[in-house]
């Protein structure tokens, strides 16, 4: 193909995201396909009525593997057998999130991530916490249980918090058919890349290393932490232009990639928050209660990032 044609594929292609950007802003997620039950039965009382434990139950029989022996996903406040008035997703059940579940009266919260600041919510070491304290006794006084979805909704193939998110950001059209995640794309520049993530994901600032300027074809997408080792592992075998990550540890991620570019690789970097980068699979969870549990009010609230930039 001669260089003249190439510029004119790549313009075309830009033009294409530019004009995609603008169409998906104001747009809701696109369709997944979403995992049904064959039957409800057993999973619901004759009234049509639904405890946490059925609604759970039902959620794990259509993960691949069905039930974990070992997971983080258990019960953090409330009874299993708790019949749901309302449904709540968020990525963490904060203080605020709790108010407003008790403001729509939904006292079952499906989170993703910890409610009591660890992996595991061990409060062992928090007993004599205050925070603990008050966010444990208003989740027991409101009679709300929160269970974290985590390990279930990963282990989904392909991955609906990962594939949610390209959804959102138009870019599943670039996915790699075996690995969602991995995108090549017409080169695009990375300051192109940056300001169409953070408008459809609702970031304000993000943080990145590299030169907005750099043309990116190759671009892979892991959101929320998934380790500085598995991250540079990825940039070393894949070799991407751009790696858009939820979160890194600064020590790690981040000076591989000062290292790689100062040896003259085209690597970029770029931090979008844990939050906004995994929030398309609480919004997933909102769309699979609608589908699959028939009858109970279901209301997706993000708790927005914690940080803030001065």
């Amino acid at each position: 193909m001669s260089t003249e044609n190439k510029s004119a594929e790549n313009n075309s292609g830009r033009r294409k995201f530019i004009r995609n950007s603008a169409l998906i802003a104001g747009a809701g997620i696109a369709a997944l396909s979403l995992p049904q039950t064959t039957s409800a039965a057993g999973f619901f009382k004759p009234d049509g009525t639904y405890t946490v434990k059925q609604i759970m139950d039902m959620f794990i029989s259509q993960v691949p593997g069905g039930v974990k022996a070992s997971t983080v996903d258990t019960l953090k406040s409330g009874s299993p057998d708790t019949v749901v008035t309302g449904i709540l997703t968020t990525m963490f059940a904060t203080v605020d999130i709790i108010r407003k579940a008790i403001t729509l009266g939904a006292n079952f919260i499906i989170a993703h991530e910890p409610t009591f600041y660890n992996h595991t919510d061990s409060t062992d070491w928090l007993k004599d916490d205050d925070v603990y304290q008050f966010k444990a006794n208003l989740l027991k006084e409101h009679n709300i249980a929160v269970w974290r979805n985590h390990d279930y909704i990963h282990t989904m193939n392909p991955d609906p918090v990962t594939v949610t998110a390209l959804k959102l950001l138009d870019w599943d059209q670039y996915s790699d058919k075996d690995t969602p995640n991995i995108l090549t794309m017409s080169s695009t520049p990375l300051h192109e890349l940056i300001s169409h993530a953070k408008k459809v994901l609702r970031i304000d600032t993000v943080r990145y290393i590299g030169d907005l300027s750099a043309q990116c074809r190759r671009v892979i997408y892991m959101p929320g932490a998934a380790g500085g080792q598995r991250q540079i592992d990825t940039i070393s075998k894949l070799k991407p232009n751009v790696l858009f990550c939820g979160e890194m540890s600064e020590w790690e991620t981040a000076e591989y990639v000062r290292d790689a570019r100062a040896k003259g690789d085209n690597i970029n970097l770029v931090v979008l928050g844990h939050i906004a980068s995994e929030e398309p699979g609480s919004q997933f969870m909102l769309e699979w209660l609608n589908k699959n549990i028939p009858g109970v009010k279901v209301d997706h609230i993000s708790p927005g990032n914690s940080l803030k930039f001065y």
